[in-house]
């Protein structure tokens, strides 16, 4: 039941402002199982949750935009998927903390981003998005930053974030079987996930044009604060 309701709160963030799934789902998890075990399991449902979505916002779908930093994030996922492997558990959820803190700050206080026009800041970004994906199935906050800074439009925006993730979460997740990662456990935890997460796209998406965006993500963000602080 406990595993259900996190999905069904990560898929409805996700669905009605184009990312936080991992973000709210890890540090939750984090509390009910191992982080060897939610990382797989992350990746596992996001693919579905991505695909539903970039389906939704495909005509704004380019994949110029998302090509780079797909194709580098594919050669630093290895090494995130071995350093969670092979860290003390509690410095992985203490270094999880420290990104979420990092990220909810930098988008609370919203600073002003450089106009990166030069498509080579994508190999910086895509390598972190990858590390990142790899180790907490959390490759957003990188990409996100870029977008910022390539000034995507908003329908533009949410389809290639769900275009990089699909790319990116199919190789976490092979990348984690290829391991070992993906148990037993995964899949028998992934199967009360999935009515929760289904039911969290369908609320998502019918209020995704009722809510003030401006104030949902704000509410978003801080409670992204609180669950990083959680897991120093």
């Amino acid at each position: 039941m406990t595993i259900a309701l996190i999905f069904l709160l990560a898929a409805f963030v996700q669905s009605s402002v184009g990312f936080g799934f991992a973000l709210v789902s890890m540090p939750l998890l984090a509390r009910v199982l191992a982080l060897q075990t939610a990382t797989p399991l992350v990746a596992l449902l996001a693919l579905a949750v991505e695909g539903v979505i970039l389906l939704r916002y495909r005509r704004a779908f380019q994949w110029s935009d998302i090509r780079s930093l797909s194709l580098v994030s594919l050669t630093s996922i290895p090494l995130g998927v071995f350093l969670l492997r092979y860290l003390p558990g509690d410095v992985v959820a203490t270094i999880l903390g420290v990104i979420l803190c990092a990220y909810a700050i930098y988008a609370l206080l919203r600073p002003a981003l450089p106009n990166l026009v030069h498509s080579a800041w994508a190999y910086g970004f895509g390598f972190l998005a990858g590390l990142l994906g790899g180790a907490y199935s959390i490759s957003g906050p990188p990409v996100i930053v870029y977008g910022s800074c390539r000034r995507w439009e908003p329908a533009q925006f949410k389809s290639n974030l769900q275009g990089f993730f699909l790319v990116n979460g199919s190789f976490v997740f092979l990348a984690h079987a290829l391991s070992g990662n993906v148990t037993a456990q995964v899949w028998q935890a992934a199967a009360p996930a999935l009515p929760g997460m289904a039911l969290g796209l369908l609320l998502g998406f019918m209020v995704s044009r009722r809510l003030d965006a401006r104030h949902f993500r704000r509410a978003v963000l801080l409670l992204l604060l609180a669950l990083g602080m959680s897991l120093f």
